[in-house]
């Protein structure tokens, strides 16, 4: 799914000497009167957005707090089991060269803004490690303010910022370009590429050159993924041709390459971890899941009407959140992203449920961002399916939820800076894997 790049999203690091003053004056108003009324001078609306954001979510201006960091092991295990694997080495082969030649660094990070990998200049990477833009990373907004990564994550587009237009002041001295990296089937983003380095590197055609390549990436990735397809096709020819009833053949990723017996969705979500036999499956009800080479032979269970998901238990325990949802003798389970498990928490602690605007105030600390949030409900539908309810956003009836914390609520959902977590991070300790309080 390539990338746009507008005007607006170009760093200022071109013009005639006169406007590039006019621009650094903008940002230096920024600074004189925030928060405020909007600063005279050339700033850039996406830049005046930022800073009123992460202004409003408490970032540091002096940067004294360094992001918090992930193990090593950790950010290991999220590059190999990751949506991204396949990508870096299209971004580390086309992205690279052009790194090092410009005295620059290369970086590949997650939905979540953590940075997985980086490459390039070892010059440029110690003055990257002094401002704690290190792998395992936390570089979102709300973590160091104003950047191209947290900027993109928030705009899904490309993104340039320089020098100035950073937020924290230790950053002016850095100029960034980042496009965003997303599932070339469901569309998803799945993270940010980012070229970044001293101010005096910038160049007006780097945000271009980013996304393209990311483009290409993604390009590259979905070509892969048909030709996977088409294999499991054949495969499942013979196999599909001797099933009664209603039943699919899916890839790993649950993309429907073949079905017979009914029109049957595009694409199923799977748990992380699937094993054959009967499960409850979101969009399907219950079914029988058996192997075949290169992906799974779902059979609808015909016998007994679909039943509606009864329990839900949202384990926040560990580092990564997991989500089970039981229903009379079927059920699954799947790890989920950090912001589903801001939401599922959201939601678990409003029986009577959230309105859109509620919802964002929950997870961003504004109230106005209600098209995230129903983009964000409408892809944890595929993944929770049927415990979720809308008007308002609300667990469905008849759901039982639970959810487990923490022994120390302070180390709930590490990384995460959403309002409700905050509120959770108060709360009095309970015994651990114990259940939140009422």
């Amino acid at each position: 799914m390539p990338s746009s790049v507008s005007a607006a999203t170009l760093p200022p690091s071109g013009g005639s000497a006169p406007v590039r003053g006019r621009r650094r004056e903008g940002c230096r108003g920024l600074r004189r009167r925030w928060p405020g009324s909007h600063p005279g001078g050339v700033t850039r609306p996406l830049i005046d957005a930022s800073w009123r954001r992460v202004a409003a979510a408490g970032v540091d201006r002096g940067g004294t707090t360094a992001p918090a960091v992930l193990p090593g092991a950790e950010v290991a295990r999220r590059v190999a089991a990751g949506p991204l694997a396949p990508m870096i080495p299209v971004l580390r082969d086309r992205l690279e060269p052009v790194a090092r030649a410009c005295g620059q660094i290369l970086v590949v990070t997650d939905v979540d803004g953590r940075v997985l990998w980086q490459a390039g200049a070892p010059e440029i990477r110690r003055g990257a490690d002094a401002l704690g833009f290190v792998p395992g990373a936390a570089w979102g907004e709300r973590s160091v303010g104003t950047n191209a990564i947290g900027t993109c994550l928030v705009l899904g587009a490309p993104v340039g910022v320089h020098g100035d237009e950073h937020f924290v002041d230790g950053h002016q001295r850095w100029t960034c370009a980042a496009a965003p990296l997303r599932d070339p089937v469901g569309g998803e983003l799945l993270g940010v590429v980012d070229l970044s380095g001293p101010a005096r590197t910038a160049h007006p055609g780097t945000v271009a050159l980013v996304a393209a390549v990311a483009s290409l990436a993604e390009h590259e990735l979905r070509a892969a993924h048909d030709r996977s397809l088409e294999q499991l096709r054949r495969v499942a020819a013979p196999v599909l041709a001797r099933v009664g009833g209603r039943a699919l053949v899916v890839g790993p990723d649950g993309a429907t390459a073949a079905v017979t017996g009914f029109s049957g969705p595009p694409r199923v979500h799977l748990p992380e971890t699937l094993d054959a036999g009967r499960l409850l499956l979101p969009a399907l009800g219950l079914c029988r899941v058996e192997p075949l080479p290169g992906g799974w032979l779902v059979r609808l269970d015909d016998a007994e009407d679909e039943m509606p998901a009864t329990r839900l238990t949202l384990d926040l325990t560990g580092t990564r959140p997991r989500l089970t949802v039981a229903a009379g003798s079927g059920s699954w389970q799947d790890v989920l992203g950090l912001r589903h498990a801001e939401m599922l928490l959201a939601l678990a602690r409003a029986p009577l449920g959230r309105s859109a605007a509620e919802l964002a105030d929950d997870l961003f600390a504004d109230p106005t961002r209600t098209v995230t949030v129903r983009a964000e409900v409408s892809r944890l539908r595929r993944t929770a399916g049927p415990v979720l309810a809308t008007r308002p956003y609300r667990l469905a009836e008849g759901v039982v939820a639970e959810v487990l914390r923490p022994a120390d609520p302070s180390t709930l959902l590490p990384g995460s800076v959403a309002p409700v977590v905050a509120r959770e991070r108060l709360s009095r300790p309970v015994p651990a894997g114990g259940p939140a309080p009422g």
